[in-house]
């Protein structure tokens, strides 16, 4: 019997799906550690753990660190420490260092969730990636850009998910970043130069410091150009055969920088470029499962429950490997405009072309206000054997879907 404890700070939908597949596992005791009263988890999820321990604030260590003590008393001394969020990745890191407790440590989770520090690592081992400047001072800004000229990217050393992300492609662009950065002094930044090619991620387990299976996916277009662009509806596609020579170069490196920043056992994330020249470059990895739908489109193409995958990974040191049987795809519906949502046109159509293909799907609702991150206001996902016949289908979904918004009193 494993005893675990699953540190949510606030329990929205994707984590309680993550949640329940861990509190679910055979000879596994789980703790929840998070923000929420125990009547306000959801029935399914509370009726399947072991313990309960609510804090203030479920992204403080020293929070995290009591909840797990005084969770000992419900499930017995915790052997296992898990979460899935970005920002808990140092955090947990401290905790399981303080405690004792088995997985990667604070020096690990700095490796991954510091950008800088992740880039400064997969250079020393001869990994490619973006060059790149800590900066604090205004003078460190503008001798990165004048070293490396335009396009630059700009993003907070410990972002995720494209957020407070910015392409700077004029002086005008960079003065104006140079004008909020300095209103926040204390704060640092990232500069990178621009990676050109094709974007994709590379989803990866390892265990006892071998990745033993990966999966990859194809962002069109690259979601830097979405966050860009806030009317534009992109695609990812998960294609069912990535054996080919386009895929070989990241299939090499990928494990290796893996393994150069320390991380044993663990689900990663990682971002990567196909650049003209047939060269790849990493642009950022975090150890842990892929956000924006990636998750149960792995799920989806290996016909398998991918929460319970991760789950088993995490928590009991288990992993089967899947095999790939379909190519699976989201399109991502996002409107023009701000306020909430009229209504969604071009639906019924889809249905009657598409339905058939169409294994998951979130359709904005009309009072629904604007999203404010890069993943819409819905999505649909589709699947079949044949990739071609996914990345016809999300085409015709993102050109025919249209999101109508109404500005809201």
């Amino acid at each position: 019997m494993v005893s675990a404890a699953f540190v949510a700070p606030f329990l929205a939908d994707t984590t309680n799906s993550f949640l329940l597949a861990a509190a679910r596992l055979p000879g596994v005791r789980l703790g929840l550690v998070t923000t929420a009263s125990l009547d306000q988890v959801p029935a399914e999820i509370r009726h399947a753990l072991a313990g309960h321990y609510q804090v203030q604030d479920g992204l403080d260590p020293q929070q995290i660190a009591d909840g797990v003590r005084g969770l000992a008393g419900q499930i017995g001394e915790v052997e296992r420490l898990v979460a899935i969020l970005e920002q808990l990745q140092v955090p947990l890191g401290q905790v399981r260092d303080g405690l004792g407790i088995p997985g990667m440590g604070e020096a690990v989770a700095l490796n991954v969730r510091d950008k800088a520090r992740m880039k400064d690592v997969l250079r020393r081992a001869g990994l490619p990636c973006a060059r790149h400047q800590l900066v604090h001072r205004v003078g460190e800004a503008t001798a990165f850009r004048d070293l490396v000229g335009f396009p630059i990217v700009a993003k907070p050393p410990d972002g995720a998910g494209a957020k407070a992300t910015f392409r700077l492609d004029t002086p005008a662009d960079f003065d104006g970043w140079l004008a909020m950065a300095t209103a926040h002094p204390g704060e640092a930044w990232l500069l990178e130069e621009f990676l050109t090619g094709r974007e994709h991620s590379f989803d990866s387990t390892t265990l006892h410091g071998r990745t033993l299976w990966s999966s990859i996916s194809d962002y069109v277009p690259p979601p830097l150009e979405v966050v860009r662009n806030p009317w534009m509806q992109w695609t990812v596609v998960l294609p069912a055969d990535i054996g080919g020579p386009e895929y070989a170069e990241i299939l090499r490196v990928g494990p290796q920088a893996i393994d150069a920043l320390g991380v044993t056992d663990a689900f990663s994330h990682m971002e990567w470029f196909a650049r003209p020249d047939g060269t790849v470059a990493i642009s950022e990895i975090g150890a842990r499962p892929p956000g924006a739908q990636i998750s149960p489109m792995i799920g989806f193409a290996h016909d398998i429950d991918f929460y319970d995958l991760w789950a088993r990974l995490v928590v009991t040191d288990r992993f089967d490997r899947p095999d790939r049987v379909y190519a699976c795809g989201t399109a991502y519906l996002r409107g023009l405009g701000r306020g909430r949502v009229r209504a969604v046109h071009g639906i019924d159509q889809l249905q009657r072309e598409l339905g058939h293909l169409v294994v998951r799907a979130q359709l904005p609702q009309p009072g629904q206000p604007a999203a404010t991150s890069y993943e819409g206001e819905g999505f649909v996902t589709v699947r079949h054997e044949d990739t071609d016949v996914v990345r016809e289908a999300l085409e015709r979904i993102v050109s025919l879907a249209r999101v109508e918004f109404v500005e809201s009193d």
